[in-house]
């Protein structure tokens, strides 16, 4: 008997990211998964051995979204380097908005077997840290994205979290503060 066509594993990985986005990861259990695909949890296990993969491959999928959402904004925006890069900030913060379960899954996981491939992650990173290095140089620019990266995360999770609690814009903030950024490395001798 052919199994149901919702059972192949990017259906089961998505409906996994969906429920995360919807009940939490403390909700999610391959039980509850299965019940959601009207099958049998033995069923799963065709497809994702144990939750530890099932989380890796929410991970992976959600940076691979990620990224994904940087290249249709880089396409759609024009402009220099930094243009770019504001517009690739700009899109971190609102992917994290729209999607802040797997989020902050994907960037807070501790354990080796749910994180993503380092290799993978480098390949999706280089474009971004070469457009870096068109302000900082490239002998700056790992330590220019990596400062860059910190401080948008560090700004989205205190949003996630609720935790700038004064008022104000924050979008302006966002904005503001990570211009301000870029603008400290384009003075730094290349």
């Amino acid at each position: 008997m052919p199994y149901p066509a919702q059972t192949d594993r990017e259906s089961i990985v998505k409906i996994a990211r969906d429920a995360i986005e919807q009940d939490g990861i403390e909700e999610l259990s391959l039980a509850r998964l299965a019940s959601k695909l009207g099958i049998k949890p033995p069923s799963l296990y065709r497809h994702i051995p144990n939750k530890s993969a099932l989380l890796q491959a929410v991970v992976v999928f959600t940076f691979q979204q990620l990224f994904q959402a940087y290249e249709v904004a880089i396409q759609a925006s024009g402009g220099d380097a930094k243009e770019k890069l504001m517009t690739i900030f700009r899109t971190h913060r609102s992917f994290a908005h729209a999607n802040p379960e797997t989020y902050v899954l994907a960037f807070t996981t501790t354990l080796p077997e749910q994180r993503a491939n380092e290799q993978m992650l480098e390949r999706l990173v280089l474009p971004i840290q070469e457009l870096m290095a068109t302000i900082t140089g490239s002998q700056k620019s790992l330590s220019a994205l990596r400062g860059a990266l910190s401080l948008i995360h560090g700004f989205v999770m205190l949003e996630l979290n609720n935790q700038f609690r004064r008022g104000g814009d924050l979008t302006e903030a966002f904005e503001a503060s990570i211009e301000t950024y870029l603008l400290g490395w384009q003075h730094q001798e290349k």
